[in-house]
């Protein structure tokens, strides 16, 4: 069921974003929105309090994570339908990114309830547009999964065609690094943003190797939530049809008789074929 086919009684559900670090990033309309629904869905009421708090907004909160959001969704839509209106907050920035909400969204569409985004603060978007990589295609995975090698399988996974970029914490940064290293190469060189909008916000570049070494600098480095830019990589050359024919026939046959037979086989000209030989001799 559309958005349109909602029912003109049924209240509606705004998917609100919030600072992920610098209280001042919270939007005119947020405030408004916040200020103006019947009750606001927190991911941790106790995270979201301080700024609420700061704004004077006075809206009754209730929790709503992802041990007891396919339980209290039913309850949720229900008041939704009856005409409440309510607004989903997460710990930080836009929610469900890596957030819960999901399935409350997903069960408001399905009910044909409105749901309506309220843009504004994105750890993703705040690193990729200030990591000076390519940010015209890329590709978001999240955190990447806790145990160890599940974690390097997934990084070995990921493609590597497109900027990519994904979450990491405290306790898994060191670990994580070292496998970018051992996938990807002890030159290869990526982007670590820190504390986005925050005091110690940080922004490096380097090698694994460089960016563990300033890590490993102070205490500080290492604390704090961490985004990670993976830069796409060259494709490895692939030999060419022609160049893996003459291999195979240069093995076998003199050189010219090889060269013959490619030119007959791929229509290049033997000249060519003839250097490529050269050099494969």
């Amino acid at each position: 069921m559309t958005t349109s086919a909602a029912t003109s009684l049924a209240g509606c559900l705004y998917i609100v974003a919030t600072p992920i670090g610098n209280a001042a990033d919270l939007t005119y309309r947020a405030h408004t929105i916040l200020q103006q629904v019947d009750y606001i869905l927190a991911e941790d009421t106790r995270h979201s309090r301080p700024l609420l708090k700061a704004y004077n907004i006075q809206t009754p909160v209730q929790s709503l994570h992802e041990h007891n959001e396919a339980q209290k969704s039913t309850e949720i839509i229900a008041h939704l339908l009856k005409g409440c209106h309510y607004a989903l907050i997460s710990d930080a920035g836009t929610p469900l990114i890596s957030d819960p909400g999901f399935h409350l969204v997903k069960s408001a569409r399905e009910a044909g309830i409105a749901v309506v985004p309220i843009p504004g603060a994105c750890a993703i978007i705040a690193a990729l547009c200030a990591s000076g990589l390519p940010c015209d295609t890329f590709l978001f995975t999240g955190f990447l999964p806790a145990k160890p090698l599940a974690r390097h399988n997934k990084l070995k996974s990921l493609e590597k065609t497109q900027t990519t970029v994904l979450y990491e914490s405290t306790h898994r940064i060191h670990a994580c690094i070292e496998d970018i290293r051992q996938i990807y190469g002890e030159h290869y060189q990526f982007v670590l943003a820190k504390e986005l909008t925050k005091k110690f916000e940080h922004f490096k570049h380097g090698t694994a190797d460089d960016l563990l070494t300033w890590l490993n600098h102070s205490s500080s480095a290492a604390k704090g939530e961490f985004v990670l830019i993976l830069p796409a990589q060259a494709a490895k050359p692939t030999p060419s049809t022609s160049q893996a024919l003459l291999a195979v026939l240069l093995a076998e046959l003199p050189l010219k008789q090889a060269v013959k037979i490619a030119s007959l086989y791929t229509k290049e000209p033997k000249n060519q074929l003839y250097e490529l030989a050269l050099k494969l001799k």
